[in-house]
């Protein structure tokens, strides 16, 4: 990736029961991968999950949370998938590490 660049960490813990969630994320995750600065994706899920979307710039990222689809995913999170969720964005000014 070219740096700097943005990193969106969504950390959240769900509600039991499926409720539509899988569908719709991949939905998303998709979705995701055809906006404009999108650069890449990576998630975890256990007790806790962690979701992280990296991104070119701020407006990139203003520009996937104003997406139709994506608002319509997110009041479902807001009222049934989620028990509690935080959103944290930064910029990534150094990486390292072992390629797979």
């Amino acid at each position: 990736m070219t740096k700097p660049y943005y990193a969106v960490i969504f950390t959240s813990k769900r509600t039991s029961g499926d409720h539509g969630y899988a569908a719709m994320a991949h939905k998303m995750e998709d979705l995701a991968r055809q906006q404009p600065g999108f650069l890449g994706f990576e998630s975890a899920r256990d007790e806790i999950g962690i979701s992280v979307s990296y991104w070119e710039s701020l407006q990139d990222i203003a520009h996937w949370k104003s997406n139709t689809d994506h608002l319509i995913a997110q009041e479902k999170g807001r009222t049934d998938w989620y028990a509690w969720y935080k959103v944290r964005i930064c910029l990534v000014e150094r990486e390292y590490g072992i390629d797979q």
